[in-house]
């Protein structure tokens, strides 16, 4: 798989070498060009010089055969209008990294529905820390050739969960609405805006991407 990153904080360069490690291949755009410099000894990767922002920047890494666009930096400004000029110029799939609750619910009107809530996800675990409850990475409960897909239902999903025809070995988790929790039988209607999650095999990927995966097919 190639992956693309906007800039190379510290979350940038974490990521980018696990996905190395297991052998992805990685493009790193970064304005700074000693970074870059810098960066060349430590990664295996390519590099673009330039701003992430850029239409004509981005296109130097190659959106058509790309497979996805992760943008994580400080800024959710920066990391929403890098994920829409990316999407628009067509990198398959594009992760903009989201701080602040009031962007959070942008990022959803946008239909950018892959974007990453780190904030939120450590609070919640504190939380349950603080609160005696045994927190569980993800990886350590699901196993085997089991994986987890989420998708932002758009208007051709509100129907009832029964109407949703899912693919074989594939099931509704849990949804949110309106960033509250709820279980499949506490509603009985899913709703325009409900983030979906479903435990699926790994084989069901590419038929459910299909379907939710890229966001410009969510219209």
């Amino acid at each position: 798989m190639r992956t693309a990153f906007i800039g190379s904080n510290s979350l940038t360069v974490a990521t980018a070498e696990l996905l190395l490690a297991d052998g992805h291949e990685v493009i790193m755009v970064e304005r700074d060009r000693s970074r870059i410099d810098t960066l060349a000894d430590r990664l295996d990767a390519g590099f673009v010089h330039g701003d992430g922002t850029s239409p004509d920047v981005l296109r130097d890494a190659e959106p058509e055969n790309t497979d996805v666009l992760f943008c994580l930096l400080e800024s959710d400004q920066t990391n929403i209008l890098a994920a829409l000029i990316g999407r628009s110029l067509g990198f398959a799939r594009v992760v903009p990294r989201v701080n602040e609750r009031q962007f959070q619910y942008i990022a959803t009107e946008l239909g950018l529905e892959d974007a990453v809530l780190p904030n939120q996800a450590v609070a919640n675990h504190l939380r349950n820390l603080l609160g005696g409850e045994k927190s569980l990475e993800l990886s350590s409960v699901i196993r085997d050739d089991a994986t987890v897909f989420s998708f932002v239902a758009g208007e051709s999903e509100a129907m009832t969960i029964e109407e949703l025809d899912l693919p074989g070995r594939t099931r509704i988790v849990c949804l949110y609405r309106q960033q509250r929790f709820r279980l499949p039988d506490e509603t009985r209607r899913i709703k325009t805006g409900d983030e979906i999650i479903l435990i699926c095999a790994r084989d069901q990927l590419d038929e459910l991407q299909r379907r939710w995966g890229d966001p410009t097919e969510q219209d």
